[in-house]
């Protein structure tokens, strides 16, 4: 049977770090799947940031776009999963034109084959619904989206946990 967290919170609330410290423990060999792109200089010295942060027996897959296959595409066997961050995998949907049915269905795809090649998969994402409303309707559409793909995942979920200023706070 297999496991599923969810982790969420707000800009760096910890939640990458908790993520890792739960694969850790696992046990498993760790797959971090990680959707930034480094498009610009602040996301290259983001993404180095983030890789160096990682314990050295990571393996790490870079997939803006294509989850599916990238899970698929891991070893069969006793592995974790972590997928950092299901906010820029949305945000890179959006960018490539997808309509948030598409949307909805590649998150769901995506859960599936997480259930089905991990024991343990544990999905970052970034809790957005407490802010102000955005001003322009693309940043209205990527903040609906967005609450609406967390609750589908919340749902799905064994568990989810809440990072409050690094502290995490168990809600299912």
């Amino acid at each position: 049977m297999s496991e599923l967290i969810l982790v969420t919170g707000g800009v760096r609330s910890g939640k990458s770090s908790y993520a890792q410290t739960i694969a850790e423990a696992s046990g498993a060999k760790v797959f971090y799947i990680a959707t930034a792109e480094a498009l610009d200089a602040d996301m290259k010295k983001r993404i180095t940031a983030h890789k160096r942060s990682r314990a050295k027996s990571c393996v790490t897959v870079e997939e803006p776009i294509r989850l599916v296959k990238a899970i698929n595409s891991l070893p069969a066997g006793n592995i974790t999963v972590i997928l950092d961050c299901l906010t820029l995998f949305i945000s890179n949907l959006i960018h490539k034109g997808l309509t948030d049915a598409q949307v909805y269905s590649e998150i769901k795809k995506m859960i599936k084959a997480m259930r089905k090649k991990a024991g343990l998969s544990i999905i970052v994402t970034n809790e957005v619904g407490s802010g102000i409303v955005p001003e322009n309707r693309l940043s209205r559409r990527f903040r609906d989206l967005q609450g609406r793909v967390n609750q589908i995942t919340a749902k799905e979920a064994d568990g989810v946990c809440l990072l409050v200023s690094g502290i995490p706070v168990k809600i299912k």
